[in-house]
């Protein structure tokens, strides 16, 4: 059983599917961190100087009673709160990460579109008289020996 386990380790396959694992996590962290630090900022500067991670409604207050004016603070004063502000983040991560992933895809396929072979030319033709399969170049069918047109 541990020698199947290393063959199906060491296939192709799974290897590159954990260093795609590997680069995704690592593409995830750039991408969170575009959106926090680049995409968002101006965003929220437009809007008035919203801090989206900083957008959030108490539903129960904590020890310290409210208000909060950052989700940090309502969240060390044991506030229960639903964060829409990180999910608004949340949701345009996912956006760019699909967006790319599409990209990559899309660019995959059109490199498989382009590495097809052309169809391969026939080599065979029917016999207009009887029906049977014989060489493109034949002047006679060899089933009923029929004369047939030069092609």
């Amino acid at each position: 059983m541990l020698k199947e386990f290393k063959e199906f380790a060491m296939r192709g396959n799974v290897i590159d599917m954990a260093v795609g694992i590997i680069i995704g996590g690592a593409f995830g962290t750039i991408v969170k961190s575009l959106v926090n630090d680049v995409i968002m900022p101006p965003i929220g500067l437009l809007l008035g100087g919203v801090d989206f991670s900083d957008l959030f409604i108490t539903l129960k207050e904590g020890a310290v009673a409210g208000p909060y004016t950052t989700l940090a603070s309502a969240q060390e004063a044991g506030a229960v709160t639903i964060s829409y502000g990180l999910f608004i983040n949340a949701v345009i991560s996912f956006v760019i990460v699909a967006f790319a992933v599409f990209l990559l895809i899309r660019s995959v396929n059109r490199l498989k579109r382009d590495e097809e072979p052309a169809p391969a030319e026939p080599t065979e033709k029917e016999c207009p008289f009887c029906l049977s399969s014989i060489p493109i170049k034949a002047t006679r069918c060899g089933h009923c020996t029929s004369a047939l047109e030069a092609a």
